[in-house]
C-alpha cells in the first residue's frame, strides 16, 4: 500500500520549513520499516520509489512548487526514471535522502535523488524526468520557472544526465511488439 501517512507527515513537517531555491538540495530522513521489506529482507524496489516520492514532495513544498501547483490547478507527472541500486537497505536502517533539481528543458524537469546510509555510503540514486500538466497537457517549464520567480537559464545538464536524455529520445515509443513470441 502507498505510504499515505508518511506523505502527510512529510508535508506537515516541511510546510513551514525554510524556503529553498529551485536548485537547492532538500535533505530528509527516513527509516526502513518492516513493511518496506521484500522477501529477501531488504528495502523493496517498489517501496524505494515511494520513499523517493517523499523526498520530492518535501523539495516541491520548500521550493514553492507545491503551492503553485495547487494555485494553478496543475499536476505533476513522471515521464521517466533511471534508478541505480548499489547497497542493501535493511530493516530499521536510517536513510538520508537528498533531492535536487539538476536541469530542465522545454517540457521536463530532471530531479536527482540519492539515498545515503550511515557513514554517507550511497545506497540508491535516481534520475526522474517529470512534467507539470494542466487540463490541456504539458505546461512549458519556462512558464513554471517564471511563476516560481526564477528568471535565469536552466543549469548546465550533467553529461551523465544528458546521455540518459539522449538515449530516451531514441528509445522507440510505443515499444515494438511485432517481434514478441507468446509462450504458454
Amino acid at each position: 500500500m502507498y505510504p499515505f501517512l508518511r506523505t502527510v507527515k512529510e508535508l506537515i513537517k516541511y510546510r513551514k520549513a525554510m524556503s529553498l531555491p529551485i536548485g537547492g538540495v532538500h535533505v530528509s530522513h527516513h527509516i526502513c520499516w518492516p513493511w518496506d521489506l521484500d522477501m529477501w529482507g531488504e528495502l523493496n524496489n517498489g517501496r524505494t520509489l515511494s520513499i523517493f516520492d517523499l523526498g520530492r514532495f518535501g523539495w516541491a513544498q520548500r521550493t514553492g512548487l507545491m503551492a503553485l501547483l495547487r494555485k494553478q490547478k496543475w499536476g505533476l507527472t513522471i515521464a521517466g526514471a533511471s534508478v541505480r541500486y548499489r547497497h542493501r537497505i535493511r530493516v530499521f536502517n536510517l536513510i538520508e535522502m537528498r533531492s535536487r533539481l539538476i536541469y530542465w528543458d522545454e517540457k521536463f524537469v530532471y530531479i536527482e535523488q540519492i539515498m545515503l546510509l550511515k557513514g554517507g555510503r550511497c545506497a540508491n540514486q535516481i534520475l526522474y524526468r517529470s512534467g507539470v500538466v494542466d487540463s490541456n497537457g504539458m505546461v512549458p517549464t519556462t512558464q513554471v520557472a517564471k511563476a516560481l520567480g526564477h528568471t535565469t537559464e536552466p543549469p548546465d545538464c550533467p553529461k551523465w544526465a544528458a546521455d540518459w536524455i539522449a538515449a530516451e529520445d531514441v528509445r522507440p515509443w510505443p515499444p515494438d511488439l511485432a517481434g514478441e513470441v507468446e509462450v504458454g
